[in-house]
């Protein structure tokens, strides 16, 4: 997915480290103090016609400061250029939420320009190497201080709320704890879940993952800030996108609750057909879960950011499809009209499952909430194949069905939920677990080409069955024989955890799609799991 997950796990341990500094050692450097351009006429609907009168004119890429120089600013490089918090925008007011500015990179090559919005006036936040605390010594300082050399931003806690930091016995302020949002690389941004961890990442736009031409990654390459008035209101984040296929206006409003919620609102124009349209797209990693596990390949027992893709049908079916780590790439569509919700959760909330001192149990899931009539289209999931837990593998995005083409402009609003589960819950049933191994009878001979699944299901329409009642599962597939199906409640006294237990039969390598949900009489009691097996 063009970008490596592990490259904004590195920034956060760095501003971690940078949290822990010696207030002598920072005080040491002199602050510089935040510079502005001259005022100029700023509003949403003159960036709407900016970006479709951009997308008449042929494409020029993002200025970026001398490449020999940046491309020796690595992770480790990176990590060093520490952003002077007293020179925040809002450090001092009056917004709640100061933002600070990231610093181009060898992963973050190309500049964005920055400004500060008041009263329908926009001031450009003028580069200054100043900024950043890598000292004269570090390999940043000899870039020139023109054109800019600002890569991305990240919106910080309250000023006004410290935290009480268990492990420390101490009150962090804003300058100490993690940001709740960041924006940074191509049109990539990530959030802060309710459970206080990042994880996946959103993007502007996905144009052409799963094909088999290269994936388009389009940048945003202006911000506009305008700040919340209290800390119940949202910080207003204006983008302008740009890229080789199409152009963008978009609104983001950033609300800080027990989680993040980010109102979208995107203004798209092509400059020429796309194969592959993706809007609310959202991007994950998932190497291993308790379905399948190559011998040896890890001490832990699973590693992933998100488990499963969660669907709410626009006639209100629920459906859970787990991940998959492919050998090769796949794309699945889900055709859908007018969706109510989709997104990349992580429902496996069990510590023991990871093992993992990254808190991968903590990880955020993210759900797209459509805003009015989204139309004919279809949830795609693309799944690439990976050997490592550093790589994004997963996209989930919306697909219109309308052919594209030159000069076609979308208008799209969402609201992106970024919480440890869906915003809003189903009242059924949940599919919990999904492990697959031999077919066939313990004592006896395993057949070739037969997997048994446990599909195992929990939730409040289990527990209140009366008791002695068998709760029925609907099993299908596209292809092989199912057989020896059964019903059994777990033995770990949890009421209403209940697993469906079949075996496959099948031959060929071709994947299987298959489908289960559980039913008694006419009445459905679970979501409906969907999975794509690969047989090996």
């Amino acid at each position: 997915m063009a970008l490596n997950r592990r490259h904004f796990t590195k920034l956060a341990l760095a501003f971690a480290a940078a949290s822990r500094l010696d207030p002598a050692q920072a005080a040491s450097e002199q602050t510089p103090r935040l510079d502005f351009g001259p005022p100029e006429p700023f509003s949403p609907e003159d960036l709407i016609v900016r970006a479709r009168a951009l997308a008449k004119s042929p494409y020029q890429a993002p200025p970026r400061p001398d490449p020999a120089i940046v491309q020796q600013i690595d992770y480790d490089a990176h990590g060093k250029l520490r952003y002077h918090k007293e020179a925040a925008l809002w450090a001092q007011g009056p917004s709640p939420y100061p933002i600070t500015f990231q610093h181009v990179g060898r992963y973050f090559p190309k500049t964005v320009k920055m400004h500060s919005v008041s009263g329908g006036k926009a001031r450009e936040i003028l580069y200054n190497p100043a900024y950043f605390m890598g000292g004269p010594d570090h390999i940043a300082a000899k870039l020139p201080a023109q054109p800019s050399a600002f890569a991305g931003f990240w919106v910080q806690e309250d000023r006004a709320k410290t935290l009480f930091d268990r492990s420390s016995g101490t009150r962090k302020d804003w300058k100490q704890r993690e940001p709740w949002a960041t924006f940074l690389g191509a049109s990539y941004f990530r959030a802060v879940g309710e459970l206080g961890q990042v994880g996946l990442s959103a993007r502007g736009i996905a144009l052409g993952p799963g094909t088999a031409q290269p994936e388009e990654f389009p940048d945003f390459t202006a911000f506009w800030f305008e700040p919340a008035k209290t800390p119940h209101d949202p910080v207003i984040v204006h983008a302008l996108l740009d890229g080789p296929s199409l152009t963008g206006a978009y609104r983001f409003a950033l609300s800080r609750n027990q989680g993040v919620v980010m109102e979208i609102r995107a203004y798209l124009t092509l400059r020429q057909p796309v194969e592959r349209l993706g809007l609310a797209p959202l991007t994950s990693m998932f190497w291993y879960g308790e379905a399948r596990k190559p011998e040896g390949i890890d001490w832990r027992p699973e590693v992933h950011d998100s488990d499963g893709l969660a669907l709410w049908t626009g006639k209100g079916e629920r459906i859970w499809r787990p991940l998959n780590n492919p050998k090769s790439t796949k794309v699945s569509s889900f055709i859908d009209d007018n969706p109510r919700g989709f997104g990349l959760m992580q429902r496996d909330r069990n510590v023991d499952h990871y093992l993992d001192g990254v808190l991968y149990h903590k990880r955020p899931s993210a759900w797209v909430e459509p805003i009015g009539a989204w139309g004919a289209g279809s949830v795609q999931l693309t799944e690439l194949p990976t050997d490592d837990e550093i790589h994004d593998n997963i996209v989930a995005m919306w697909v219109p069905a309308e052919p594209t083409h030159a000069g076609k402009t979308y208008t799209l609003a969402y609201r992106l939920h970024w919480l440890a589960d869906e915003p809003f819950p189903s009242p059924l049933a949940r599919c919990v677990a999904t492990r697959i191994g031999r077919g066939g009878q313990p004592g006896h001979p395993r057949p070739a080409g037969v997997r048994k699944f446990a599909v195992e299901f929990s939730g409040p329409p289990l527990a209140k069955l009366p008791f002695g009642t068998l709760p029925e599962a609907v099993i299908t597939s596209s292809r092989g024989q199912l057989s020896k199906a059964m019903m059994e409640a777990l033995p770990n006294d949890i009421a209403g955890h209940w697993r469906a237990v079949f075996d496959l039969t099948v031959d060929g390598t071709e994947p299987v799609e298959m489908r289960c949900y559980l039913k008694s009489g006419e009445k459905i009691l679970s979501e409906t799991w969907l999975y794509q097996y690969h047989p090996f």
